[in-house]
């Protein structure tokens, strides 16, 4: 009975589609964790200030070495070529990574629900919650991500898949717009077992999907190591000198890192690209009520919320058509010089028109985000690089996603004090010493004439402008040198699926 059900399940939803559903499973809780575990700690809790700093300053520590410790861990062993027996084949590592899922993905629910009861001191419990919290969502996230590469090689079937993980993840938006009839920081009563239901759906997804999936790549494997068994009869060994037998040192994969010219250039323009994300994501509310919240009512400003927040995923599904038209790279060079348009455009036009500022404010957010989301595709273009020109027996794709998180989560920390520092300079407004500043606000007339603009208000203006003119600029230049893309990107596709197709080779002539 219950293989029939799996069955069933496997004939009625195609891979990409279970692949996808995993996204949903993440993003009902994390969206919900980025609104209230900040104002959870602080109004609920009523966590010290310097609690609060340490726990932020140890997870983003935290935040930015698991990434690498993890796709090491799951990686290293794909990194040499094995001594005796058969090599690992693809499908025995997609089982791998599903298996990984299986257990961290509950696991990660679990400790989404250690949030929201007090079970320690608030700044103990923050600093375990956030360690464990992000932890596990690193495990999922890496072990996700990867298996974008190791599913599908060629381009048609990557954008696929990217395309029901953004279906998905938008659907996973409405955990969030759920969330505000059930968010009562006076009465946690009705939120806690909100947070419980989400938790439940999302273990029981984890393991239904996994469990699915693993039974179909279970009978791959099964039939993969009957064809190279009997291929390997038919074989004349030659040694395969192509691969290294040699396990790889993490020092050895490092300086093989620092060579891959491709994936110093992507690393420098994501690193932009983070920053730049966690910039709009900060100052957002800064800009609505400075910018916008005199000349548009608070309905108005939660559209406008709600469309930053759900229309990267919408839009995503459009770029990806894009991309299998016109491949990914050039479909981000042409958000690159969007953004910069747009961002002239706004700063000719001037900060008192209020339409356009709306426009612009929504639209900067969207197609930033929109770019991140695509990123995705280019870093499995790169673990294809990295299988080709290092000749690995195995694509070590969590290690690969996971040393690009190392290089770019950096960004996450300078856009707040980038942008703080920023703010200073243009108005010498101290976003921690709010007083002070009202009271040089009102000593300062709004206009000479009439049409002028208060200090605070153009500094914003400024700020939303100039940051994103000066990213897109970095970010072309980097773009320019990447040169993963067209023939050179079709052949590296080639090289791996000829690879990867069979380790063996010259069959005998029968």
């Amino acid at each position: 009975m219950g293989r029939s059900v799996l069955g069933f399940w496997q004939h009625t939803f195609s891979t990409a589609v279970l692949y996808g559903s995993l996204a949903l499973f993440t993003s009902i809780l994390h969206n919900v964790f980025l609104l209230y575990y900040v104002e959870t700690f602080v109004s609920v809790y009523k966590i010290d200030k310097v609690s609060f700093w340490v726990g932020e300053t140890v997870f983003l520590i935290w935040n930015s070495f698991n990434d690498p410790l993890f796709g090491w861990l799951s990686d290293r062993s794909f990194l040499s070529s094995p001594q005796s027996g058969s090599p690992i084949t693809n499908s025995e590592v997609v089982l791998r990574r599903l298996k990984a899922l299986s257990t961290s993905g509950p696991l990660f629910a679990l400790s989404f629900l250690a949030f929201w009861v007090s079970w320690a001191r608030p700044g103990l419990q923050f600093l375990l919650c956030l360690c464990l919290y992000d932890g596990f969502l690193t495990l999922v996230d890496l072990h996700h991500s990867a298996l974008l590469a190791d599913l599908a090689v060629s381009a048609s079937d990557r954008t696929r898949l990217n395309f029901h993980c953004s279906v998905f993840s938008a659907l996973g938006s409405a955990s969030v717009f759920l969330s505000y009839s059930f968010w009562n920081k006076e009465d946690f009563y009705s939120f806690r077992l909100f947070c419980i239901a989400l938790a439940a759906f999302s273990v029981m997804g984890f393991l239904f999907v996994s469990h699915v999936l693993q039974h179909h790549f279970q009978k791959e494997v099964l039939v993969r190591r009957a064809e190279a068994q009997t291929l390997k009869e038919l074989t004349v060994d030659l040694g395969s000198p192509a691969h290294s037998d040699k396990p790889v040192t993490i020092a050895q994969y490092l300086r093989q890192l620092s060579r891959h010219r491709n994936f110093m250039w992507f690393a420098s323009m994501n690193l932009v690209q983070v920053f730049h994300c966690h910039f709009n994501s900060n100052f957002f509310p800064l800009f609505l009520e400075h910018l916008l919240s005199d000349n548009i009512s608070a309905s108005t400003g939660s559209v406008l919320l709600g469309i930053s927040f759900i229309a990267p995923h919408l839009n995503n599904l459009y770029f990806l058509t894009l991309c299998q038209r016109y491949g990914v790279y050039q479909v981000i060079r042409w958000l690159f010089i969007l953004k910069l348009g747009l961002s002239v455009a706004m700063l000719l036009a001037g900060a008192d028109h209020i339409y356009l500022l709306c426009i612009f404010i929504a639209s900067n957010r969207v197609f930033t985000e929109g770019t991140c989301k695509l990123l995705k595709l280019v870093i499995s273009d790169l673990v294809d690089e990295d299988f080709v020109i290092n000749r690995r027996r195995q694509a070590a794709s969590a290690l690969l996603f996971g040393m690009v998180a190392l290089l770019t989560k950096p960004g996450q920390t300078f856009a707040p004090l980038i942008g703080t520092w920023l703010l200073c300079v243009y108005t010498g407004y101290d976003i921690f010493e709010r007083q002070p500043v009202k009271d040089s606000l009102v000593s300062v007339p709004d206009t000479a004439s009439g049409l002028g603009t208060p200090p605070l208000r153009l500094g914003c203006f400024y700020m939303l402008v100039f940051v994103p003119i000066t990213c897109a600029l970095l970010q072309l230049a980097a773009w320019s040198r990447f040169t993963l893309h067209g023939r050179k990107l079709q052949g590296i596709k080639t090289l791996r699926q000829g690879s990867q197709q069979g380790h063996l080779i010259d069959v005998k002539a029968i």
